[in-house]
């Protein structure tokens, strides 16, 4: 099979596994890829798993055509890529072994006496096959600590090793999305802050093919996938939702959670996912985890413990750094109730978990203070679904003012033909009888010469639960240029305008009555057109996001003056007094001399 003219996939399908890595259930099976480069010199990428030797050695005989190989590149050292690296040798001796120093060290462990020559691959290096040239990308923990990552700089292709992989064999059709989300959180999921590390390396890559050593070859829509791993590695929601993963022995605590799903589904919630862990495959309940911003966790009191099954459900839940997420819980147990205590107590190490108020405590059977527990816990779960649905949100939520303190704040305007956003800072209530608000815009801002044109604008409140994205994309660029909504999910106000449907705790449609001249900004008068309350989580104060969102500037070895809102380094011994920071447009009196 041709990627490209001169790159030639020689990798393997395989339908005889049914538990890869002894765990993950593969109806469809698996592949193992490899790669064949034809140039001047030929390399070949990673091998493949030990049932499929004489099948991978021919498909390299095949695309070799009577040429023998240079290099074989090793990217991963885990046996079913790496399996087959004596044979390729025994093979083709005369070849060269490229891979990292503990890539090598691994490769000596697994083989014996291994022949030919090395080349020990560092950061950065480059390997000339004639026309292509390889870069080495070191990615440690993605999950192993020796796995790079090899970039074709002349057909910019991305030889990913583990990275962007899928369960399934090629010759199977099935999503991506559900099968590459199951082999992410279940074998890489750990390891959100090394992938992060290398989405960053690869954003400075120009990539047109993304070919892995699991999955189907990526050409098309690539901005998907990437946003995608990112979502994943960062923890973030990916998609609006309630998972209910529980255990029942009886039928109880089952009939507990078929109430609550009726309820959740009834009051708006836009997807409901069920799990009976003693019956799902636990891979998939664990993805869904992950994938849905909100669980509850509903089991029964077990020998003085929890049921085993959500026991080894929460395990895989915090081994994988389960984080950003909103838990509520179900117990039920007839004599001494424990299970609430305990799964709470699970968690107690992971980050950023929202408990819901109402905790839902069956003694044996649901009755009627169950009933009223799960009718409470459904409207916590709802609330921000209800906020954001035009039909059922209370529009008129002035409650919604309270959440403007010294915060940070998008601003969505539309120009006529696209959307926008900016951040913002000062925003203050004028009055209440009408419900007025006051927000003041730099005159340079692209924002500010669309609002006083159309007289409109959404005021969106952002919570703690904002990450930095936010502000790198609504900050850092201008709406002159960039489409800052684009791969953006929101939902439109009765004005038309998009409010932000993660990350706020209200947002407020804004009409302006007048109009201030302040010099660099204007200030506009507005009332307030409609008003919701999304959520309770605290507002995104000033002090917040520079203490614990913004990341810590790279000031290492330099001299000079770091902006304090995006981190951006002006290098120099002076800061000119008009200086504007090119990233966030924030002028000199937000910079400060860097201490090293």
């Amino acid at each position: 099979m041709k990627i490209t003219n001169e790159i030639l996939y020689v990798g393997v399908n395989d339908h005889d596994v049914d538990l890869f890595e002894g765990q993950y259930v593969v109806p469809n099976g698996m592949s193992y890829n490899s790669y064949l480069i034809k140039d001047d010199k030929i390399a070949v990428m990673d091998t493949v798993d030990a049932s499929f030797t004489h099948e991978w050695l021919d498909n390299i005989a095949d695309a070799l055509e009577g040429r023998k190989p240079d290099y074989l590149i090793i990217q991963h050292m885990e046996p079913d890529h790496s399996a087959n690296i004596m044979n390729f040798m025994e093979t083709y001796p005369e070849a060269t072994i490229v891979a990292t120093q503990k890539a090598f060290a691994m490769m000596d462990c697994f083989f014996e006496n291994l022949p030919g020559e090395r080349i020990i691959a560092k950061e950065g290096d480059t390997l000339s096959l004639g026309k292509h040239v390889l870069t080495f990308v070191f990615a440690p923990m993605v999950h192993w600590p020796e796995v790079m990552v090899t970039y074709d700089v002349t057909e910019k292709v991305l030889f990913s090793a583990d990275g962007f992989g899928k369960f399934g064999a090629l010759d199977t059709n099935e999503p991506w999305d559900d099968e590459s989300r199951r082999y992410f959180i279940g074998i890489v999921g750990k390891y959100g802050a090394q992938v992060q590390a290398l989405l960053k390396k690869a954003s400075g890559l120009e990539i047109s093919t993304i070919c892995p050593l699991h999955g189907p070859v990526l050409t098309e829509n690539l901005g998907h996938y990437l946003k995608l791993y990112d979502t994943w590695s960062s923890y973030s929601v990916e998609t609006d939702g309630i998972v209910i993963a529980y255990t029942s022995v009886y039928g109880h605590t089952k009939k507990a959670v078929e109430i609550l799903a009726e309820k959740l589904r009834t009051k708006g919630c836009p997807n409901v996912v069920v799990h009976d862990l003693a019956r799902t495959d636990m891979s998939l309940a664990v993805a869904d985890a992950f994938r849905y911003g909100k669980l509850v966790l509903a089991t029964t009191t077990y020998n003085a413990e929890i049921f085993p099954f959500m026991r080894e459900y929460i395990d895989h839940l915090t081994e994988r750094n389960f984080q950003k997420r909103t838990i509520g819980l179900i117990e039920n147990g007839s004599w001494a109730p424990l299970a609430a205590k305990i799964m709470k107590g699970k968690f107690e190490k992971s980050k950023d978990i929202t408990w819901l108020d109402t905790t839902v405590k069956i003694k044996s059977a649901v009755n009627k203070e169950n009933l009223d527990q799960l009718e409470a816990m459904a409207e916590e779960l709802c609330k921000d679904y209800i906020a954001r649905s035009d039909d059922k949100a209370n529009k008129n939520d002035m409650t919604a003012l309270f959440k403007i303190g010294y915060g940070l704040y998008v601003v969505t305007s539309n120009d006529g033909r696209k959307d926008n956003g900016l951040i913002v800072n000062a925003v203050s209530q004028v009055t209440d009888s009408p419900n007025r608000v006051a927000v003041t815009i730099n005159k340079a801002n692209y924002s500010h010469h669309v609002i006083k044109q159309t007289g409109k604008m959404n005021l969106n409140c952002l919570s703690v639960e904002a990450p930095f994205k936010v502000f790198e994309n609504f900050g850092f660029h201008s709406g002159r240029s960039v489409d800052k909504f684009e791969n953006w999910e929101s939902y439109r106000s009765d004005n038309g305008l998009v409010f932000l449907p993660h990350y706020i705790n209200a947002f407020m449609s804004l009409e302006v009555e007048q109009y201030i001249d302040l010099d660099s900004h204007g200030m506009f008068i507005c009332r307030v057109t409609e008003a919701r309350v999304i959520n309770d989580k605290e507002t995104m104060t000033y002090t917040y996001y520079l203490e614990n969102v913004k990341p810590k500037p790279e000031t290492e070895g330099k001299k000079g003056f770091v902006c304090k809102i995006c981190g951006y380094v002006y290098e120099g011994d002076e800061l000119p007094e008009d200086f504007i920071c090119p990233l966030c447009k924030h002028g000199a009196a937000d910079f400060e001399p860097i201490e090293n």
